[in-house]
């Protein structure tokens, strides 16, 4: 649907009866017509409170159905011809809107997040971290990708990857304490640890830490 809706982002729709540019809007789960969907995650619609259309409509609903309700032009993404939808409320829609800009960057971050699973399987032959480390602080990204990028940590054995992760706030615990237990075991097979005070990473059997002087 994500890649259905970037094909038709920078296409244009209008109004036939105020000549308004249409409005990108999030569809509403069902179709009150038929209960199914739309058929779309995304619907163009006229927003303009003076559209001729939106104007009249109150009293030819309330004449022809007896309850208070307008129409606004609506048009789905790459049809032609758009058709009359029925709203309860002036304010129908107002707060749905969909920025283009944030579409663009949900495809990128899915883009980022496709390759980085795809770089997995390679990822520690080519001692190469960054598939890990985007999984691993992309908080949008699948939870299975996630965990499995948080134990291909110790077999990276790149003690760079600390840096990134310790400064990152997770917003699932699972995944912050998945991260946690790899750091552990990396800093243990380098005989290293970090240093309670400023962070640093220094020998494990160290007793006071060389970058803060601090007694351990």
């Amino acid at each position: 649907m994500l890649k259905a809706c970037l094909k038709h982002l920078d296409e244009k729709y209008y109004c036939p009866y105020c000549k308004q540019q249409l409005t990108c809007c999030n569809a509403p789960p069902f179709h009150v017509g038929d209960g199914l969907g739309w058929g779309s995650e995304y619907l163009y619609i006229c927003l303009n409170d003076e559209c001729p259309l939106f104007v009249s409509g109150w009293q030819h609903v309330e004449e022809k159905f007896g309850h208070r309700a307008s129409y606004r032009h609506m048009m789905l993404p790459g049809e032609k011809n758009g058709t009359p939808m029925m709203v309860a409320s002036p304010d129908a829609f107002k707060g749905c809107e969909v920025d283009p800009e944030s579409i663009r960057l949900q495809s990128q971050r899915y883009a980022r997040e496709k390759a980085a699973l795809q770089e997995l399987d390679t990822c520690v032959a080519a001692k190469n971290p960054a598939p890990v480390l985007t999984l691993v602080l992309d908080e949008a990204a699948g939870k299975e990708g996630r965990n499995r990028a948080c134990e291909l940590l110790v077999e990276l054995n790149d003690l760079t990857c600390l840096d990134p992760i310790r400064n990152h706030h997770f917003n699932d615990a699972s995944i912050e304490q998945a991260a946690n237990m790899a750091i552990a075991r990396l800093l243990k097979a380098n005989f290293k640890k970090e240093c309670p005070y400023c962070s640093e990473i220094i020998k494990a059997q160290a007793k006071v830490c060389r970058h803060c002087g601090k007694e351990l």
